[in-house]
């Protein structure tokens, strides 16, 4: 009897000592968790919370908490590009508004010049005018784009016709493209349903889509205009050498040019304005770039 009584006696005392260094090491585990939580925290690593034994509850804990880590990170990743492509809008803000304004004091230095003639006097003046005003249209254009994407721009739908509003607008634009040297071929499906959007807007894409396609266009602009299931679809299509398929996926993003040099010929803005205008009113906008062929296609919600 005596004998079963201290063998019992030394199963209990081996028993609690598993279970006392069981418990050390689940405190242990939990510490270092902790350790590498407030690491993770402090963005010093990314290595995933665990325990060196098993328990069920503080397995489950780990779980909730290597997920909210997870969210953690990917959040932080989130506001490090964000930061880093407003680093890059400021650094083109500040590039689109000093190219011209260099310009500006450039050419009124040359005006204080003595003996000057009157004729290269009356020519800079033009060519100060001509700044100014991309200056100012600069300036409007991402004023717009901001209000836009805010929601501060209000927008009146109703139904347009936009077979009627391409054609006022190829009307208003009909000096620039003679100028242009382009040769339009204009194709208009009839009978297209009216779309539901505000017509200021939908000038407005079809001004800046025009725009764009006359100033880095060549040969030919071809525009369309027909329905293709249950949408009317635009589109501006001209031959674009110098662009390629990586080009026609950032086209719409706010301050992209493709010219690397970024001569001031082109803001990036007027696509960008598209984009925003079209998705206000509840459509879509999208470019692709083919056989050296660039197109910029408006799909309208009927």
């Amino acid at each position: 009897m005596a004998c079963v009584k201290n063998v019992l006696i030394v199963l209990l005392v081996l028993l609690c000592a598993a279970l006392a260094g069981r418990q050390i090491t689940l405190e242990q585990g939990l510490r270092r968790a902790a350790r590498r939580m407030r690491e993770q925290m402090a963005g010093e690593t990314t290595t995933r919370l665990a325990l060196p034994c098993p328990s069920v509850g503080a397995e489950k804990l780990l779980v909730c908490l290597n997920e909210l880590l997870e969210l953690r990170q990917e959040e932080r990743a989130v506001y490090r590009r964000k930061e880093q492509e407003l680093r890059q809008q400021i650094a083109n803000v500040s590039h689109d508004l000093r190219t011209p304004l260099t310009s500006i004091l450039g050419y009124l230095q040359l005006l204080e010049g003595e003996g000057l003639p009157q004729e290269k006097r009356a020519e800079y003046l033009t060519v100060i005018e001509g700044r100014a005003r991309t200056l100012q249209t600069f300036i409007a254009a991402f004023y717009d784009l901001s209000r836009i994407e805010g929601g501060e721009l209000p927008l009146e739908r109703e139904r347009v016709d936009l077979g009627r509003a391409l054609s006022d607008q190829l009307a208003v634009s009909y000096e620039q493209i003679e100028e242009s040297g382009l040769i339009m071929e204009v194709d208009v499906a009839p009978e297209l349903p009216p779309v539901w959007a505000d017509s200021g807007a939908v000038t407005r894409i079809f001004s800046n889509l025009l725009t764009n396609a006359l100033r880095h266009g060549t040969d030919t602009l071809s525009v369309k205009l027909y329905r293709e299931g249950g949408r009317v679809v635009s589109a501006f299509s001209n031959r674009a050498e110098g662009l390629t398929a990586e080009d026609a996926a950032h086209v719409f993003e706010r301050f992209y040019t493709a010219d690397k040099m970024r001569t001031g010929q082109s803001t990036g803005l007027g696509l960008a304005i598209v984009k925003a205008l079209a998705e206000r009113m509840g459509h879509t906008a999208r470019a692709r770039w083919e056989d050296g062929v660039f197109t910029i296609e408006v799909r309208w919600a009927v």
